[in-house]
């Protein structure tokens, strides 16, 4: 048998997605697994012992229509026996409709469903702690076999080279590793997904207060001008505990590092996905305009997620999502540190030595 599984754009959705390539394989040891993603996410699927082949779309092919008829022809030629359209928009259903395989599957859009042999609505309340996003990709599988688990959870593979790289950098840097090591995701995927940096600084303080802990900070080069702002909002105590020089120059580094932290803590997002990918304990805070059950994967005791509705429910009454992310600044305001101070103490505690 022969699979292909669709998943276009973020590198969190790519990452979420290949559970449908594990659970494939694993149903189907001698089919092929094929993956379609977009270029820059191919990171989070690197060494991944469920995938067979990955297929690019690149920004080439965004741009130019030629390139993108061409990719259809290639999949059509390879003769696919079932494709799951997990972006489910009018440019993957065309992609995943070319393929004419025996069964295209999608999600339910009035614009898309011509497009596919099986459709689903998305479930909107979880069923287990995997969360929706878990939930509701498993559910693609059910016309391939009806008793596919419904929650898998995803997974990053790192190289032996790899964590020891970040082992060395750790010593490098004199890292110590007898006292807590913080991952924190200071900025999110866009502004409209990055808590406040003077209300993050507060939260740093708060961590190196109660434990002391070695903080290292996520971010690339050009957002260093963001990095030199959240340190000057620090007290001089927490400034001493931020090593600023130690962070992951590509993607991979980033994980590896991470893999070498008691937890990570700060913006939900990738970065957040990728911790608990690699079984790493995350203290995330959404934005008030992202739903939290959509994207709170895997919540449990190691896992917890901050929402400003957990708190200020009735500032979401008759507004829509729409609306709170033109206001995201004014509603990211809201979500004073103090809110959830208790249950960030309560989730440091677990890792005071």
């Amino acid at each position: 048998m022969k699979f292909l599984i669709i998943q276009q754009k973020m590198i969190g959705d790519v990452l979420t997605s290949s559970i449908l390539c594990e659970s494939l394989k694993k149903r189907y040891p001698d089919s092929a697994v094929h993956y379609l993603v977009n270029s820059h996410t191919i990171p989070v699927l690197d060494n991944n012992p469920y995938i067979d082949k990955l297929i690019l779309y690149t920004p080439t092919m965004e741009k130019n229509s030629a390139d993108r008829k061409q990719l259809r022809q290639i999949l059509k030629a390879e003769d696919y026996d079932a494709v799951m359209d997990v972006y489910s928009k009018i440019g993957s259903a065309r992609i995943a409709n070319a393929t004419k395989a025996p069964k295209i599957i999608g999600y339910k859009k009035w614009y898309t469903r011509f497009m596919y042999t099986h459709v689903f609505r998305y479930n909107t309340v979880p069923e287990t702690e995997a969360g929706l996003a878990v939930e509701n990709r498993m559910m693609l599988l059910q016309p391939i076999a009806p008793d596919f688990p419904k929650e898998v959870k995803p997974k990053i593979y790192l190289r032996e080279e790899e964590i020891a790289f970040a082992k060395a950098e750790l010593k490098k840097y004199a890292v110590s590793t007898s006292k807590p090591i913080f991952m924190i995701g200071v900025l999110g995927s866009c502004p409209e997904k990055t808590y406040p940096l003077t209300y993050l600084a507060q939260v740093l303080d708060f961590i190196v207060l109660k434990t002391e802990a070695t903080l290292l900070l996520n971010y690339i080069p050009n957002q260093k001008d963001d990095v030199e702002k959240l340190i000057a909002h620090c007290n001089s105590a927490t400034r001493d505990h931020i090593k600023e020089d130690v962070y992951g120059k590509s993607l991979r580094e980033f994980i590896a590092l991470t893999n070498e932290c008691t937890a990570y803590i700060g913006n939900e997002g990738g970065a957040a996905n990728m911790a608990k990918a690699i079984t790493i304990p995350t203290f995330s805070i959404f934005s008030p305009w992202i739903t939290k059950a959509a994207w709170a994967l895997y919540l449990n005791e190691n896992n917890i997620a901050i929402h400003l509705a957990d708190y200020k429910a009735s500032l979401y009454k008759e507004k829509t999502l729409k609306e709170i992310r033109k206001r995201v600044h004014h509603y990211y305001e809201k979500l004073e540190p103090d809110l959830f101070r208790k249950e960030l103490d309560e989730f440091l505690k677990k890792f005071i030595l």
